[in-house]
């Protein structure tokens, strides 16, 4: 790909040239991969040390109690993991209603009912096994350093940590791990987390045993029965992440890939698969009828992942169906470019996540997503060990559907990696963090790099759009004051959003320039984030 780089758009980030490269939304998250890879690991085992790092230095995306998915390429073949949690054997519509009352349509948003058991840890051992070339053990050093040492606050860490204290300094263990001295940290303040060091080094000594089944997952029984919880360590010790197939649809001559369901990757496939109907390169990248064409593709794109995407077990139609040509050329069909429509999607809440992606010139490609949802999770940590759990068992629902709770099911997921190829080689791993904005920036930014030619970091840096509910958007402040305008004289009902972290997610994007042992490649990382680039 012949990319411009020449940047329109207002950014402090410039693209990383490498032949191994680690990118992520922290620097010294990226250069625990990095410590790896100079070790003598490959890109599997440089993400796995990057994700128990950021772990310690981005707590208010992700922790020790969080999911994960991933997407590696081998150097022969794509291969999936889904590491997302399911629900503990307790769980059913009646145990909540019983509970939080029978109109109660979803359990709880915060608190020791919401925490369905943690996958990633489970996920960094099943990556490490099949694939990793370093001791398990070694790959966690980087985070017991910076958990038992600390490491400096930055800027867009601490507005979001202040951020959620108000709200989470009630849940069991939260002030405790995170508000010390009876308050987040300051930008630039030293932040120590010794529970977390601890499980981490158990963790590492035991391969993760410690976690699934041993004196960690104990400690989380105990911690939620005396907090309203009813997850065990019987729910922990038969937790199992599953290797699954990826999906794609091809797009320009490339093929993007995505986890299959319970994941909403799905969506970005669905609108890549209606935009491919269109003449996008036709219209002026920031323009109007460009943005409005995308926006539009995205709802008809959410509008059946939220009627139909679940546990794959539960789903009424496959997935295959979903993605049919004439079914999308249908949908295609109902896009009327000068009106905005309300296609049916429903509103998601908004999220919490870390992304990171790492490749080594050897040719292995991984792009990794870990999270532990809306920020922090269910604010409660476990204080002995320090694990801050996720509360991913909020998006299930207790109605009657395919993504009602029941025992050891997994819920619908907003976490997703992404991977792009050509002719069945490997071409892109890359991600954007931020619930329901992951498939819409996918999508967003693949259209700017394949039917633009614009970089990674300018495809990255360009301002972006959020697609909520109905006729409902978010535009970041930075976009084309007429196309803003534009996009409203067509209906669209729009706040502009100086938010960029929460709004409109963060990025992450290595892009295989050529023989990766020669030319290597080229890494982007998102400005909205405190995040880095970084590579040899």
């Amino acid at each position: 790909m012949n990319f411009n780089y020449d940047n329109p758009y207002s950014s402090t980030r410039l693209p990383l040239f490498a032949r191994n490269v680690v990118s992520t939304s922290h620097p010294l998250g990226a250069q625990a991969g990095l410590r790896m890879m100079l070790k003598g690991g490959n890109a599997v085992d440089a993400a796995i040390a990057s994700a128990a790092a950021m772990t310690m230095v981005e707590p208010v995306s992700n922790g020790l109690g969080s999911d994960a998915f991933c997407l590696i390429w081998d150097g022969k073949e794509l291969h999936g993991l889904n590491a997302s949690g399911r629900a503990p054997q307790s769980w059913t519509p009646d145990y909540f209603r019983k509970k939080y009352g029978a109109e109660a349509q979803t359990p709880p948003k915060r608190g020791m009912d919401s925490v369905s058991v943690p996958g990633a840890v489970a996920g960094w051992v099943a990556m490490s096994e099949r694939f990793g070339k370093l001791p398990f053990a070694d790959l966690m050093e980087p985070a017991i350093e910076i958990a038992e040492r600390g490491y400096l606050l930055p800027p867009v860490v601490q507005q979001k940590w202040a951020a959620a204290t108000e709200e989470l300094k009630g849940q069991p263990g939260f002030a405790q791990s995170f508000l010390p001295w009876g308050r987040a940290p300051t930008i630039g303040e030293l932040f120590q987390f010794k529970a977390a060091g601890k499980a981490l080094r158990a963790i590492a000594q035991s391969k993760g045993s410690a976690f699934y089944g041993g004196e960690i997952a104990q400690a989380i029984e105990k911690f939620a029965a005396n907090n309203g919880g009813s997850i065990t360590a019987r729910d922990f010790e038969s937790y199992q992440p599953e290797w699954v197939k990826p999906i794609g649809k091809d797009y320009r001559g490339y093929t993007l890939h995505e986890i299959p369901p319970n994941g909403q990757g799905i969506a970005a496939l669905i609108a890549l698969g209606i935009l491919d109907k269109f003449d996008v390169a036709g219209l002026v990248v920031d323009g109007v009828d460009s943005q409005h064409l995308q926006i539009e593709a995205m709802k008809l794109a959410f509008a059946d992942v939220y009627k139909y995407v679940a546990e794959p077990s539960s789903m009424a139609v496959s997935v295959d169906q979903m993605l049919d040509d004439a079914y999308l050329a249908s949908r295609a069909k109902l896009i009327d470019m000068k009106k905005a429509q309300d296609f049916g999607a429903g509103n998601p809440v908004k999220g919490g996540t870390i992304y990171l992606t790492a490749a080594d010139e050897d040719g292995m490609m991984v792009s990794f997503i870990q999270s532990n949802y809306m920020g922090f999770g269910s604010g409660c940590v476990e204080p002995e060990f320090g694990i801050s759990l996720q509360n991913r068992g909020h998006a299930f629902s207790l109605q009657e559907g395919p993504n009602q709770v029941a025992p050891g099911k997994r819920p619908f997921h907003t976490i997703i990696p992404a991977f792009l190829s050509k002719d069945g080689q490997p071409v892109m791993s890359y991600g954007v963090m931020g619930a329901n904005m992951q498939p819409q920036g996918h999508m967003q930014t693949l259209v700017r790099m394949l039917d633009y030619k614009q970089s990674p970091q300018v495809a990255c840096d360009a301002p972006r759009w959020r697609y909520n509910a109905g006729f409902e958007i978010n535009v970041e402040s930075a976009m084309d004051k007429a196309t803003v305008q534009g996009l409203a004289e067509r209906g669209h009902r729009m706040e502009v959003i100086n938010d960029s972290y929460q709004d409109f997610g963060a990025g992450q994007f290595i892009w295989r320039a050529g023989n990766p042992k020669v030319e290597g490649y080229v890494a982007a990382s998102d400005a909205r984030r405190d995040g880095q680039a970084v590579g040899f």
